[in-house]
């Protein structure tokens, strides 16, 4: 997990899937006692999940649906509705980035749901950040309003409960880092600009990319203020860091920028920011 949150989905996906294949699954065939069992299952839950992400965010969404079903059915085998509940936000995560809100919007509010009375109040919070993000996409202020207050509601209460450590990465940057994502979609430039700077500023710098996401809706809700330069300059610093460049979905950031500042063709910034990007592709594919 932290060399996904470091580097992207590319970097350790085919290795870390050999590894589940080959050294995992024949385990979970095996005979034990049902406190082994629970364990393994959860482990090996968690195991399925990173590799339905890494393939996610390596741009493989074939085999990221098939992890995810079958992580699904990993976490009904342990009664784990915690860990279910979590992939049906990723699974909406996943919608939501390929253009399906109302799909996006439907698997997240079942997230919502599937997590109530099961779930410590961190990953409700998480879980209701994301319904706020699909229903931002979908346009939907008011019911996008509504999630975020209760992904703030609960995440005041997070600290009240342990959680597993799966849910480590969820803290106060993360939550702001949504919350900027669904301000940018509600086209809120201001409010935007506000939070991902905040979210730029409490981000660890180990999850290198989330801070790279941060930074280009940064940019982009700079673009929506009408601040050319500005959005350019805070552009080029998300990839001059370089370390989620092996994120495919932090890549379609940057394209997504790219085309929207190429109405600017000509200013002196954006072609100096093309040309970073023409840079760090050919470093990236020597890589």
């Amino acid at each position: 997990m932290q060399l996904d949150f470091q580097f992207g989905g590319g970097h350790a996906h085919k290795a870390f899937r050999h590894y589940f294949r080959e050294d995992v699954l024949p385990l979970l065939g095996a005979s034990f006692s049902p406190k082994v069992g629970d364990a393994l299952f959860k482990a090996a839950s968690e195991m399925s999940q990173l590799l339905a992400w890494s393939a996610y965010d390596s741009g493989n969404h074939a085999l990221s649906d098939r992890y995810m079903m079958s992580t699904l059915r990993l976490t009904q085998v342990s009664g784990d509705r915690m860990m279910g509940a979590r992939i049906l936000t990723n699974m909406s995560h996943q919608a939501n980035y390929l253009g399906h809100a109302p799909r996006a919007v439907t698997l997240a509010r079942a997230s919502v749901e599937g997590g109530k009375g099961s779930s410590t109040p961190r990953a409700m919070a998480l879980f209701s950040a994301h319904e706020a993000r699909a229903l931002s996409t979908a346009q939907d202020h008011k019911g996008a309003a509504r999630a975020m207050n209760e992904a703030e509601r609960f995440f005041e209460r997070a600290d009240s409960v342990e959680d597993p450590e799966w849910l480590a990465y969820m803290d106060e940057a993360e939550l702001i880092g949504e919350f900027c994502h669904c301000f940018r979609d509600l086209g809120q430039g201001a409010q935007a600009v506000r939070f991902a700077e905040r979210a730029v500023g409490l981000t660890d710098p180990k999850y290198a990319r989330t801070l790279g996401f941060c930074r280009m809706v940064l940019a982009q809700s700079q673009l929506i203020n009408g601040e050319l330069e500005a959005a350019v300059s805070t552009a080029g610093l998300a990839v001059e860091e370089g370390d989620a460049l092996q994120s495919a979905r932090f890549q379609r950031y940057v394209g997504d920028f790219q085309r929207k500042v190429s109405t600017y063709a000509g200013n002196p910034a954006v072609e100096q920011f093309n040309e970073l990007i023409r840079d760090a592709m050919n470093r990236l594919d020597d890589e």
